[in-house]
């Protein structure tokens, strides 16, 4: 069962991203503050999810959390600045859409950088331990996949309804037949990968 805050000084949001090991599309993050007594048997990493709960946490984080919001840096910019530096800059930038000030973040993995003067903590494999990181994992990716099914209709050979991006068999495949497009990231090395890109 994941823990609902890390500290209980400061009002304290979550923060975590998805995208960051994808082929093509954006990075996506959220932010969210949750309540004190929020609780969902089903919230956890959302990796370990099935993808029809994903949708139902969705609805539930949107209706009780305190405040969250969600944001985006696109494959261009993941190519100028590295995709470290994109995954940080859209966790800021959810940050920015906050309508309440936390006092303390806490970041799924083990690197951040500085968000003005707000003390953080990074907690490794934290969208398993703490609420809030978990939830913002849950909308991270929900809101992502619903972005990469959008650019599916555009581009359909790549499968990217159901692979999202990342390195699968299929895509690999439709990237040597086609080529990459306007979306994949130059950054990334497209093909000759190994299978099964790991999410993140």
């Amino acid at each position: 069962m994941v823990q609902v805050y890390h500290q209980y000084e400061y009002m304290e949001a979550g923060c975590d991203e998805a995208g960051r090991g994808c082929l093509a599309g954006p990075v996506f993050a959220a932010a969210v503050i949750l309540p004190p007594l929020f609780f969902h048997p089903l919230l956890n990493d959302s990796k370990q999810v099935k993808e029809e709960d994903r949708t139902t946490l969705r609805g539930f984080i949107e209706k009780h959390a305190v405040c969250y919001a969600v944001a985006r840096v696109d494959h261009d910019e993941i190519d100028r600045i590295n995709i470290l530096k994109a995954s940080f800059k859209a966790m800021h930038l959810a940050l920015d859409q906050l309508k309440k000030r936390p006092g303390f973040l806490i970041i799924d993995g083990n690197r951040f950088t500085n968000y003005n003067t707000t003390p953080h903590a990074c907690i490794i494999q934290g969208d398993g331990i703490y609420a809030s990181i978990a939830a913002a994992s849950i909308l991270a990716k929900t809101y992502r996949d619903e972005y990469m099914i959008r650019l599916h209709d555009e581009y359909p050979h790549y499968k990217w309804s159901s692979n999202k991006g990342y390195g699968t068999r299929a895509h690999r495949d439709a990237i040597d037949t086609h080529g990459i497009c306007p979306y994949h990231r130059r950054s990334f090395q497209c093909t000759n990968i190994s299978v099964g890109e790991l999410e993140d």
